[in-house]
């Protein structure tokens, strides 16, 4: 594995730790600030806000990334999360609160330049496997994240916003003094008002016929994968009595299992199976894992076949693979700048949905939420079973 990886998926890491290090305390934060204890509404319209910010925002870093090289965009944007945390971390008002969870979602953004850096050094036989190795950083960080701020939160609400402050700045000194370019930006580039338009990226995507069908796929996996976050605590709870320990310890069994399958177990499959039928395999596995939660009565079940469960997570490397062959090497940061938005389109609709599922038939039946996720999942198939490798298109013309 050569530097320029292992220090662009440690950045991933450290990004998704410090990511994940304020959802533990954010609650008991807001009632803080916002002197209320009736924070349901305005706990949600933060995450919505957060998402909301990334889904305009990764296109535009895509697109910046560019013209004016990963390295730059990278640094800009990791310094930025840097401050913004700190600035939150003493933030008096809500309405600065506010301000600085924008903020955080607009650096966020920078995972679209993370995908598109690895994408520059990887050869397309190899990007399934790198990809897999991308979403088990982002999930161990994303593990590891939460508990460290839980840990910390009890010490003092405030301190993991100065721990997620540390962590961004030493990421800013890694990409600084140790990651090499990976594509320099074009010559003459510039920034212009149609530049900063986040809907153009996807305008662009939307001229190449062969990814419509793949884009589509894409939404529908992760709108349904924001089924897990919205209703795994509450569900736990009502059907099997869990308490905040053993939903936690639940979590992270299935963390641990769907890191270590992407990390290892997606470049295998994909040389063996190739993307289109790696993609129909972890769809298959996630079908399954959601049927069995529909009808489960034991929550030991849930413990047992997590390594089984995990393995739904070698599809998305797959399809991430996949759709870059589509784009030639100079829009990979654009591409993925799309791929980052519409992830962040399906964090703003999503919860909303399996939140509105879940609440309508939780007294009679907790599980159905799962059933009607199985539904929403099997609306890929058609377009799935369409999928064909080609060679990447040319751009139209005028693109």
């Amino acid at each position: 594995m050569n530097k320029a990886l292992v220090v662009i998926l440690a950045a991933v890491m450290l990004d998704a730790v410090g990511i994940g290090l304020i959802f533990p305390i954010l609650p008991a934060l807001l009632r803080e600030v916002g002197h209320t204890s009736d924070i349901a509404m305005l706990l949600g319209l933060m995450l919505a806000l957060y998402s909301a910010c990334q889904f305009l925002f990764s296109p535009i870093l895509g697109v910046l990334s560019d013209r004016f090289g990963r390295r730059p965009v990278l640094l800009v944007s990791l310094a930025g999360a840097a401050i913004d945390y700190l600035v939150m971390a003493f933030a008096p008002e809500l309405w600065l609160l506010v301000i600085g969870r924008a903020v955080a979602g607009i650096t966020s953004a920078n995972m679209a330049v993370a995908t598109a850096y690895i994408t520059d050094i990887t050869p397309e036989e190899d990007r399934a496997r790198r990809f897999g190795l991308f979403h088990a950083m982002f999930g161990i960080g994303f593990i590891v994240g939460p508990v460290l701020g839980g840990i910390l939160g009890d010490i003092w609400v405030r301190a993991p916003f100065l721990a997620a402050a540390l962590l961004n700045a030493a990421n800013f000194a890694l990409a600084l003094f140790v990651l090499p370019e990976s594509r320099r930006g074009a010559k003459g580039g510039r920034i212009s008002l149609d530049t900063l338009n986040p809907f153009k990226p996807l305008r662009w995507a939307l001229t190449f016929k062969a990814l419509i069908p793949l884009m589509a796929i894409f939404v529908i996996l992760n709108f349904v994968g924001t089924v897990y976050g919205t209703t795994w605590a509450i569900f736990s709870e009502d059907r099997f009595g869990w308490n905040g320990f053993t939903i936690g310890l639940s979590l992270g069994a299935y963390g641990i299992f769907h890191a270590l399958a992407q990390a290892f177990l997606t470049g295998p499959v994909v040389a063996r199976l190739g993307e289109r039928w790696s993609l129909v395999l972890g769809m298959a596995f996630e079908t399954g894992a959601m049927l069995t939660l529909t009808f489960v009565t034991q929550g030991w079940i849930l413990f047992a076949m997590a390594p089984i469960f995990a393995m739904g997570g070698i599809g998305m490397p797959a399809l991430q693979s996949l759709i870059t062959r589509h784009v030639d090497a100079d829009r990979q940061g654009q591409l993925q700048g799309v791929l980052s938005s519409l992830v962040s389109l399906s964090s703003v609709f999503g919860p909303v949905f399996f939140s509105f599922v879940y609440h309508g038939f939780r007294p009679t039946w907790p599980g159905a939420v799962w059933l009607i996720a199985i539904c929403v999942y099997l609306l890929a198939l058609p377009l799935m079973l369409g999928i064909r490798r080609s060679s990447p298109p040319v751009a139209p013309a005028g693109q």
